[in-house]
């Protein structure tokens, strides 16, 4: 397993970790943003985190991993091959997560449901409300780094290789916007972070 420092150690190297003012997609702001997609853009490091994290959950019968779109997508897949499992993304349409390209489950099929960061744990949550429509069993969820110190609860077990207890603020009490520093929406979805 790899401790701490060697993920902070991989973060450094790869640019995950930015500091300024940034609005997640929870819509909260944040002094501090984590850009996982930066790690994903080299596979020796991604498949590195990637099988420390499919490890916690190798002995649970999961034949499937599902991920949202798009910063999941790459973890969807380098978790699967690490479990032997089927790699699957859910997108929205009409604002709706889903899964589409002719991806379906199994009823009673086990499946890890995966995110590179979680903050309040929204997108883990409509991820799992998709594989339940499929009478699938959520049996937990992986995720790089939980920004929300542990606090996110999203109704399955969560592991995570790193956690964060990084400060976030409602747009109406952000200090960051008292001080009129330029807010960056730098996440995936449009006009949003994460």
């Amino acid at each position: 397993m790899l401790d701490r420092e060697e993920i902070m150690a991989i973060f450094r190297r790869t640019g995950v970790l930015w500091e300024g003012h940034f609005v997640l997609t929870s819509g909260l702001h944040s002094g501090r943003y984590l850009q996982c997609a930066r790690v994903q853009q080299f596979p020796e490091e991604n498949a590195l985190l990637c099988r420390d994290l499919a490890a916690r959950f190798k002995d649970q019968g999961i034949t499937a991993v599902v991920g949202p779109a798009i910063g999941a997508i790459i973890m969807s897949y380098e978790m699967a091959r690490h479990l032997g499992a089927r790699a699957l993304f859910t997108e929205r349409e009409n604002g709706v997560m889903t899964l589409r390209r002719s991806f379906t489950l199994e009823p009673g099929e086990r499946v890890l449901v995966v995110e590179d960061v979680i903050t309040t744990g929204g997108s883990v949550k409509e991820v799992i409300e998709v594989v339940k429509q499929y009478n699938a069993v959520p049996v937990g969820a992986g995720v790089l780094v939980d920004r929300s110190g542990g606090r996110a609860d999203v109704g399955v077990p969560v592991q995570s290789l790193i956690t964060f207890d990084i400060e976030t603020y409602k747009p109406e009490d952000c200090p960051l916007c008292r001080q009129g520093l330029p807010v960056v929406k730098p996440g995936s979805r449009q006009g949003t972070g994460k």
